[in-house]
């Protein structure tokens, strides 16, 4: 499908804003440090968000940007990397500012806008996602704009999704998006790195029909001075999204009118195509939303009937339990050179799977003294990875 097409024909869109994109910049597009939120970079965003939600479109914001906002305000040297709490202090004082900037840029337009603010608890628990997806769909059938962002003011390791490219995929999934549309300080995934000299010239790679470990490879790991994300999230992202069915495209929203340029067709940023096969919301919920608890290494065998022949996890196949988790959380299925290729649910906890680990059915009960499955992991409650 051409991009033009392909673009034209989302009806739901999900929007991700970075922090750099929204910083505050010198005539030479220099960060300026200590300046925060660019509110006329802001403003000319709204004016194309505005224009999309007139023509019927239906809009979700996610947008960093609440540290940089609110750090001003602490008294940190600049280039000084914040503590916790101060980043949290920093969220909890920029939040408010980031989102009255949103609602005063939309207000023109006649556009409500809402706040929501999510941990990533809210959803590994499916009651409390599938209640996200109602709220979302309550907003957006009331035409009102949704602006997401991390809940950082409570945020510790245990709750934090980590950046918000990742939040950006996790809102496209749960609220059912056509497009996944990511705002950056970059133009799109490069064919190498354009920070490092040499003969051949980087360029952008405009149409990625599946995400490779090459492709992965190629987006590196490293972040910018003003988020926590690199291309890598913004790659990763785009993976889980391709999973469930949605397109990202990655651009340089430095220049609003970019987003103009993009869904014209012309062949700017970066589209990451959507597998045909895409997950059902359950499935994508285990393999991209619940954070595994623990590792199981299965024999070959066992691999082979859970990728080719779409079986059940079975104890027999088991070679080797590590973590400590009890039943009914995510675990991730590796295989003997430690490749993980399969998450799921699983049945029994890992003292008990340790005790029964390659023993055949019929012996269960007679080690455990119970057998409430046969299966350990379910085939219903398996999703295999993409390579």
């Amino acid at each position: 499908m051409k991009r033009k097409s392909l673009l034209k024909k989302a009806e739901r869109i999900v929007f991700k804003i970075g922090s750099g994109t929204i910083a505050k910049r010198d005539a030479e597009k220099k960060y300026l440090p200590g300046g925060g939120l660019d509110a006329e970079v802001i403003k000319r965003l709204v004016d194309k968000f505005a224009a999309f939600h007139t023509a019927g479109k239906e809009i979700i914001l996610v947008s960093s940007g609440a540290v940089l906002a609110g750090r001003s305000c602490l008294n940190v040297p600049h280039g000084r990397t914040l503590t916790i709490p101060q980043k949290q202090a920093a969220a909890a004082i920029g939040q408010s500012s980031l989102v009255r900037c949103y609602e005063s840029c939309f207000e023109k337009y006649g556009i409500k806008a809402a706040q929501i603010l999510f941990t990533r608890d809210d959803f590994h628990n499916r009651r409390r996602f599938l209640n996200i997806r109602n709220t979302l769909e309550t907003l957006l059938s009331n035409r009102i704009v949704p602006v997401i962002n991390e809940n950082d003011t409570v945020m510790v390791e245990e709750i934090k999704i980590g950046d918000n490219d990742t939040l950006s995929a996790l809102s496209a999934v749960v609220s059912q998006a056509d497009l996944l549309v990511i705002l950056s300080d970059v133009d799109g995934l490069y064919s190498s790195d354009p920070t490092l000299t040499g003969p051949a010239k980087p360029e952008i790679i405009s149409t990625i029909e599946k995400i490779t470990p090459e492709i992965e490879g190629i987006a590196g790991k490293s972040g910018g001075p003003f988020g926590i994300g690199g291309m890598y999230t913004k790659v990763s992202a785009a993976k889980q999204a391709s999973e469930f069915g949605i397109p990202t495209a990655i651009v340089n929203g430095l220049d609003p009118d970019n987003i103009d340029r993009l869904f014209s067709g012309e062949a700017i940023g970066s589209i990451f195509l959507s597998r045909e096969d895409r997950l059902s919301s359950r499935k994508h919920w285990i393999a991209h939303v619940l954070k595994p608890s623990g590792e199981i290494v299965v024999d070959e065998g066992a691999k082979k009937a859970l990728v080719s022949n779409g079986r059940s996890l079975l104890a027999t196949g088991i070679i080797d339990v590590k973590g400590e988790f009890e039943p009914g959380v995510s675990v991730s299925c590796t295989d003997l050179s430690g490749k993980e290729f399969a998450r799921g649910l699983v049945n029994y906890n890992c003292q008990d799977l340790r005790k029964i680990k390659g023993v055949q059915n019929e012996r269960i009960e007679s080690i455990l003294g119970y057998k409430v499955f046969d299966e350990v992991i379910h085939r219903n409650d398996l999703v295999i990875l993409s390579s």
